[in-house]
């Protein structure tokens, strides 16, 4: 007869493969690798194709694009064509966000949209045995601990961040504990809708800390605000298989339809920010096998568990890192949580973004040779 792992043996466990080194292949027959390293940079042409099935007075449509530049992900260009009576960058006046915006009259019949982004990404991986000091704007840092409207820092966030992170000194040291504590406590529920809503004062306090990627990662971004460490969702899609065979972390580039994926970044003082991926790590552990893995030190598990702590693939193309983001023009009534799909309105009110079929939208990546 066996019994389950207790929380004391799930977090060792954890601890072990996020810490350790790997144990030697020959110990787990099945082991894979995941090992990604900065290297060559990859450039993709991601087209979105928009055809809303039906004409109810004036359609807009509001697309998500590349909006992140950094040492590991660069933008290239935005081109879009289409009926669109007027389409342009916009941005949310708050957040900054940047979006392509699209109008469309009702005698132009079918609203249709194509909007192509060209960038460049590739992996990327933190140097644990660096240590400099990295500056950042100050403001920045501040943005990326305060609380949203679904990511509070107080009350029952902060006493589980308390209580994860007990024992830990350094800023290291609690993002290891919070990530550890995710893993083990947290599991992936593949009946939630696309990405999940990241509502976790929710899931703390009924215990359900089940979901997607936008809900685990962002009990992960609480947990280290409310820990005083800036923490941030990076809101994306996923473009091409993984290197590594992964299935669960990677996908069909001919059709992103709910490829979307959010990652996770925190910032510590010798490293900048650092890259974080615990939904992942529990998504292999619920869907890479036939079988649902429990323990984070499964040879097939162990290594994401390790890699995703400091490191991502580049084969996934990050949108934004905001929050509460505001739709310019629309009629919509308060505001998203996160831009990470295709979003559209009619006079008979909003698209369900999360349903590509009946909105009607396809999402596809080409990788060039250049």
């Amino acid at each position: 007869m066996t019994h389950p792992l207790t929380r004391r043996q799930l977090l060792e466990r954890s601890a072990l493969a996020a810490a350790a080194p790997l144990l030697p292949l020959q110990a787990f027959a099945q082991e894979r690798r995941f090992e990604p390293q900065p290297g060559a940079w990859r450039t993709f042409d991601l087209v979105t194709t928009v055809n809303v099935a039906e004409v109810l007075g004036t359609t807009r449509l509001w697309l998500p694009i590349p909006d992140v530049v950094s040492d590991w992900q660069q933008p290239i260009e935005n081109s879009w064509s289409g009926n669109a009576a007027r389409a342009r960058i916009v941005a949310d006046p708050a957040r900054g966000v940047r979006m392509l915006y699209a109008e469309f009259e009702p005698a132009a019949g079918t609203p249709t949209l194509t909007l192509t982004s060209r960038l460049r990404t590739r992996n990327r991986a933190v140097d644990w045995s660096e240590h400099a000091r990295i500056s950042e704007d100050p403001a920045l840092l501040r943005a990326n601990l305060a609380p949203t409207t679904l990511l509070p820092t107080d009350g029952i966030v902060r006493k589980t961040a308390v209580e994860a992170t007990k024992g830990a000194k350094t800023d290291l040291d609690k993002v290891r504990a919070i990530y550890q504590w995710v893993v083990a406590n947290a599991h992936r529920e593949p009946t939630v809708r696309g990405c999940g809503s990241g509502d976790i004062k929710a899931m703390l306090e009924t215990g359900n800390l089940g979901g997607k990627c936008a809900d685990l990662n962002a009990v992960f971004v609480g947990l280290c605000r409310s820990a005083g460490i800036p923490a941030r969702d990076v809101y994306g899609l996923r473009l091409a298989p993984s290197a590594f065979g992964y299935k669960e972390l990677g996908a069909n580039p001919a059709n992103l339809k709910g490829a979307q994926h959010c990652r996770a970044e925190v910032f510590l003082r010798e490293h900048g920010w650092v890259a974080m991926d615990p939904a992942d790590v529990l998504k292999v552990m619920r869907q890479e096998t036939g079988d649902w893995i429990k323990d984070p030190a499964h040879p097939v598990a162990a290594p994401v568990m390790k890699g995703l702590f400091g490191r991502w693939e580049g084969n996934w193309v990050g949108w934004n890192t905001a929050h509460d983001v505001t739709l310019p023009g629309s009629e919509r009534k308060g505001s998203l949580p996160f831009l990470m799909y295709p979003n559209g309105e009619n006079d008979a009110g909003s698209f369900d973004e999360l349903a590509p079929d009946a909105f009607k939208y396809t999402i596809s990546a080409k990788e060039l040779s250049v």
